[in-house]
C-alpha cells in the first residue's frame, strides 16, 4: 500500500486529451517524512509513521521536539499500516512521485463543522404545516415516543451538533500530478475545508527517497 499526508487547496478543473472538462480537488501532498518505523513485538502493528507541514517551535510540546530529533518540525503525525516495513528507514521522504495518474485513492478527511443544526437542516426532515392549528411547528421534529414503551430510543433523529465528523470517501481516481509543486488533481471532492488535513493511500508499491546515511570517517594513519 501506498500513502501519503496532504491538504485541501481549492477546487478547479483541468481539460482530458479528448477534450472533456473533468472537476477536480487540488491537494498539496508531502513531502513527508517517515518519523517512526513500528513493528508488532515493540509496538503491537507493523506500521509507519509519516510527519507532514511545517512547525514553529514553540507551538511543539517538549516530547513532541524529541520524537523529531534531527527531523523536520512538522504538525501533523498519522500513522498507515504497511506489509513489509523492513525496507523503510527513519528519514525516508514520501513524495507524490509514488503515485501515477489514474490511480484509484482512498480520502479520509474531517468534513466542515456547521454548529448546532435542527432536523429540518441536519435530517432533511420535511417540517410540518403551516396552517390549520400548527403555530410555531413549522420546523419541530414532532413526536419522537415509541408509546407504551415510556423512553427514548436511541439513535432518533433530532437536533443536534452536525458535521466535524471523520469522512472516508472511496475510489477517486488520480487526474494530474505536479512533482514540482507537491500537488494531486483528484477528480471530484474530498471531504473538509480549505487547509483539511487528508490521509491519501491506495493500491501499489511504496516508493520513498532515501535518507542520508552519515558516513563514518575513518582516523588518519601516521606513517
Amino acid at each position: 500500500m501506498k500513502f501519503i499526508l496532504g491538504k485541501k487547496i481549492s477546487m478547479t478543473q483541468v481539460f482530458l486529451p479528448n477534450g472533456k472538462v473533468v472537476p477536480v480537488t487540488k491537494v498539496q501532498a508531502g513531502p513527508c517524512q517517515i518519523v517512526q518505523v513500528k513493528n508488532e513485538k515493540k509496538d503491537g502493528a507493523k506500521s509507519v509513521q509519516i510527519g507532514f507541514g511545517e512547525a514553529r517551535d514553540k507551538c511543539i510540546a517538549k516530547p513532541q521536539l524529541g520524537h523529531l530529533k534531527d527531523l523536520n518540525h512538522v504538525k501533523n503525525l498519522r500513522d498507515f499500516g504497511v506489509d513489509n516495513g523492513s525496507d523503510l528507514r527513519r528519514g525516508d521522504v514520501i513524495t507524490v512521485e509514488t503515485f501515477t495518474a489514474g490511480d484509484k485513492v482512498t480520502i479520509v478527511g474531517q468534513s466542515k463543522g456547521k454548529g448546532f443544526a435542527g432536523v429540518v437542516k441536519r435530517h432533511h426532515f420535511r417540517g410540518g404545516p403551516a396552517s390549520h392549528g400548527h403555530k410555531d411547528n413549522l420546523r419541530m421534529p414532532g413526536t419522537i415516543g415509541a408509546g407504551g414503551v415510556q423512553r427514548v430510543f436511541k439513535g432518533q433523529r433530532m437536533a443536534g451538533r452536525m458535521g466535524g465528523d471523520r469522512v472516508t470517501v472511496k475510489n477517486l481516481e488520480i487526474v494530474e500530478i505536479h512533482p514540482e509543486v507537491n500537488e494531486l488533481y483528484i477528480k471530484g471532492a474530498v471531504p473538509g475545508g480549505r487547509n483539511g488535513l487528508l490521509l491519501i493511500s491506495g493500491e501499489g508499491e511504496l516508493t520513498v527517497k532515501k535518507a542520508e546515511q552519515p558516513t563514518e570517517s575513518k582516523p588518519e594513519s601516521n606513517v
